[in-house]
């Protein structure tokens, strides 16, 4: 498993070394779309790069580059559902991997929390991709969305970049240390698990 982490590692890294910016905007689009790629995969690892100084990329930029895909992959799947409706957003969206309870689950969150649950979904799981399709249906003003989603997306990528800066400075860490790499994922994952569970199944079924 720790040949396996460390080769997957080493083959993004080349990656973020030739794309630069570019990819990170790319992957952190996907992350915002259909694809559920995790920005906690994204963002650590380039950090880390920049950090031991094998890359010509900032921390600041690599925050600026995720929030801006963020922003990028937010909007598509804003303007398909504004466009779709949802009728067709329901019909047709499990063959992009979203169920309609993924919708519905949406659509309660959005009417919970309205334009302050855009900016409070970019630091959640599942709900951070699906989030765009209820404010597209409901058709919210395309500026508030991007200034809920931009602003959302930035915050969320600076506490990755944060945890990833003091991250770099475990020498055990750095040197991929198994143990080390297992207690940060443990920790990251039962903080975003415990968040995820109390605001989006809690919350979101007290809305019912």
């Amino acid at each position: 498993m720790h040949d396996l982490v460390q080769r997957l590692l080493a083959s993004y890294q080349h990656a973020l070394q030739s794309g630069g910016y570019a990819y990170i905007v790319f992957l952190m689009a996907l992350e915002s779309s259909v694809v559920p790629l995790p920005s906690e995969l994204v963002i650590p690892p380039a950090i880390l790069l920049v950090l031991a100084g094998n890359s010509t990329m900032t921390v600041p930029g690599i925050v600026i580059a995720a929030a801006l895909g963020s922003l990028i992959g937010a909007c598509i799947m804003y303007g398909g559902s504004r466009i779709a409706g949802r009728p067709l957003v329901v019909r047709y969206g499990r063959f992009f991997l979203i169920s309609q309870e993924k919708i519905e689950r949406a659509e309660r969150w959005s009417e919970r929390f309205g334009s302050f649950g855009i900016f409070l979904s970019r630091m959640l799981p599942v709900v951070r991709h699906l989030i765009g399709i209820p404010a597209g249906i409901v058709r919210m003003t395309f500026w508030k969305f991007c200034v809920y989603t931009l602003a959302g997306s930035a915050f969320w990528c600076g506490v990755l970049a944060y945890i990833s800066v003091v991250a770099g400075k475990d020498e055990r860490l750095m040197h991929g240390e198994i143990r080390e790499i297992t207690i940060w994922v443990t920790v990251a994952a039962a903080v975003l698990g415990g968040a995820y569970y109390f605001l989006v199944h809690r919350l979101s079924r007290k809305a019912d």
